[in-house]
């Protein structure tokens, strides 16, 4: 699952509504909190607009958001959490799962946001590794 990018996408091997209930059992499994699962698609639809199926799901690990949140310069950072994971529907059918690399977005920042930023990200693509096709 490497890439250069910041922003990582691969297809799933499972369907839609397979890969969101996968990923989340597998973020729980993992000891992650899923405070939110977004629905664009039905969100959309509420202004009148047509999308394919998209889901933003939120996970949060304790462990890693208290070491950003309890210490007053780095609850900067607050603003990149819940870790997210999307899952959604292309024109070739597939389902597709993308996240941010947070760990690339760390470099220069200090070294404990950058540590926790980094396992964080490393965990969230550990979750995600287990759908792809």
């Amino acid at each position: 699952m490497e890439s250069k990018q910041f922003v990582i996408e691969h297809p799933s091997a499972q369907d839609f509504d397979d890969t969101v209930a996968s990923l989340v059992a597998e973020a729980e499994r993992r000891e992650w909190k899923v405070p939110f699962i977004h629905d664009l698609q039905q969100s959309l639809a509420k202004s009148g607009k047509t999308v394919k199926p998209v889901k933003v799901i939120e996970i949060c690990k304790p462990e890693y958001s208290s070491q950003m949140l309890e210490l007053n310069n780095e609850r900067i950072m607050s603003v990149m959490m819940p870790c997210r994971i999307s899952v959604y529907l292309k024109d070739d059918g597939r389902t597709y799962v993308a996240i941010i690399d947070s760990g690339k977005l760390s470099a220069g920042l200090p070294e404990n946001i950058a540590r926790v930023m980094k396992a964080a990200s490393d965990d969230t693509i550990e979750i995600v590794k287990t759908v792809l096709a």
